[in-house]
């Protein structure tokens, strides 16, 4: 589902995020050019007792950025601050856009290790909500990260890395935007290098019964299952040494361009229109997608920019539990009230040591269920959400979900530790809002 990405859209002080599902009227904003104008921001704030929220491209579906006091567009605090080619780290500016930093790279003969199927988010906001891609090897965006730098509550500038404040670092680099307004960012980055990507329809049994060997015999490994049938579209991305197999422009726009945007498009009004047809387009959707093989520069395998709108939840599983959530997710599709028109997308990563990453201490497996803008999702997300809960689920923080302090301490061995964090960074609570309270506790 590839196209030109749209992103969060404001007018003056009203705020809505990409999805158009969050919404909010700020009584103030301010676009910061510089680390000083955030230091006077965040003090400008604490000495009139106001919460400030610093807010990227809104590609988050909860209310994570959303706030009625004084919000904080990044959108001029971007760009290269230093490179150190040589030992491959790169210092970028908070409110660089992924695709930006892609191109920056680029020019180095650089690239991230690994990238979502997005590429329009800040790379503070990726980080903040534990943004992925996929990948046995691979943990999320923010285990790439070498160093910090941070305004805290009290308009502190604190730097962070593993040697120094490393207790910070631990917090931070998952940080929800609770314990700071991110300023820079060092990247450790990789050698730039192509990917050859394989793209194919496959019965979702047959896959499953040889998941081990795909997700360990492959750099990167997902699937999309298709509701309401047996099939699934597999991709595997795999390093080679040239690009050598580059896609034709005229299949790449009828795949990526035509099929999976504007006939999906339709597809998804159609459906929105008529439900019961639901289940046959997605059959004859899974069945239109035939097999592909390509290289092309990594980051343009990796990331996915789209036209079709939807709104999503995304829970991370210990990688055993996967057969059992989509069992579940299968008879939770089947039995409700209306029809899902998205497919469900299935992504691995790697264990990290990062607070409040879902893939804390365990290997994981993603499930992602979307539904077309405009299409009820409620009542499907909760069931879902019940049966990952059971199964030791953690909630991407950037999509959506309904877990609370109580429910996620249990989830997150270092809850406690990250709170104590936030405790001594933002004493005062200006950069709280109703997800952070509800989430994290006031």
């Amino acid at each position: 589902m590839r196209g030109t990405a749209t992103t969060a859209s404001a007018t003056g002080n009203t705020w809505s995020n990409w999805a158009g599902n969050q919404r909010a009227t700020a009584a103030s904003v301010l676009i910061p050019g510089s680390v000083d104008d955030v230091v006077a921001a965040v003090n400008a704030a604490a000495a009139a007792g106001q919460r400030i929220k610093p807010v990227g491209s809104g590609h988050s579906f909860t209310d994570i950025a959303r706030t009625d006091a004084r919000r904080v567009d990044l959108a001029r605090l971007a760009g290269l601050v230093s490179i150190d080619r040589p030992a491959r780290l790169v210092t970028v500016r908070a409110g660089t856009r992924l695709r930006a930093l892609n191109e920056l790279l680029a020019e180095h003969g650089l690239a991230m290790p690994n990238l979502g199927d997005i590429d329009e988010q800040t790379i503070a906001g990726a980080l903040a909500t534990g943004t992925h891609g996929t990948g046995a090897g691979y943990g999320c965006l923010s285990t790439f990260v070498e160093a910090l730098t941070l305004v805290t509550g009290t308009g502190t500038v604190l730097r962070c890395s593993a040697r120094e404040n490393p207790d910070v670092f631990a917090a931070a680099r998952v940080g929800l935007g609770a314990v700071g307004v991110l300023v820079e960012v060092t990247l450790r980055c990789v050698d730039a290098f192509v990917l050859r990507a394989h793209e194919r329809p496959a019965p979702l049994p047959a896959v499953l019964a040889e998941l081990e060997t795909y997700v360990a015999g492959n750099d990167h490994f997902e699937m999309y299952w298709f509701p309401y049938t047996d099939r699934v579209q597999v991709k595997t991305n795999n390093r080679v040494a040239a690009d050598d197999q580059p896609l034709p422009r005229l299949r790449g726009w009828l795949d990526d361009d035509f099929l999976s945007n504007t006939v999906f498009a339709g597809v998804c009004r159609l459906g929105r229109a008529v439900p019961r047809l639901a289940p046959t387009l997605s059959s004859v959707s899974a069945r239109a997608l035939t097999a592909r093989t390509y290289t092309a520069r990594s980051d343009r395998v990796f990331c996915t920019p789209r036209r079709v709108r939807f709104t999503e939840m995304e829970y991370g599983l210990p990688r055993a539990a996967l057969p059992e959530a989509l069992a579940a997710l299968r008879k939770i599709v089947d039995g409700l009230p209306f029809k899902v028109l998205f497919p469900v997308e299935i992504r691995f990563t790697a264990a990290d040591d990062i607070w409040l990453s879902h893939g804390y201490g365990r290997e994981s497996a993603y499930v992602a269920v979307h539904q077309y803008v405009g299409m009820p999702y409620e009542p499907y997300f909760r069931a879902f959400e019940q049966v990952t809960q059971a199964l030791g689920g953690r909630p991407h923080w950037g999509k959506l979900h309904y877990r609370d302090a109580a429910s996620l301490r249990p989830a997150y061995p270092r809850f406690d530790d990250f709170l104590a964090v936030r405790d001594r960074l933002d004493p005062g609570r200006i950069f709280a809002n109703d997800y952070t309270t509800r989430v994290l506790g006031a």
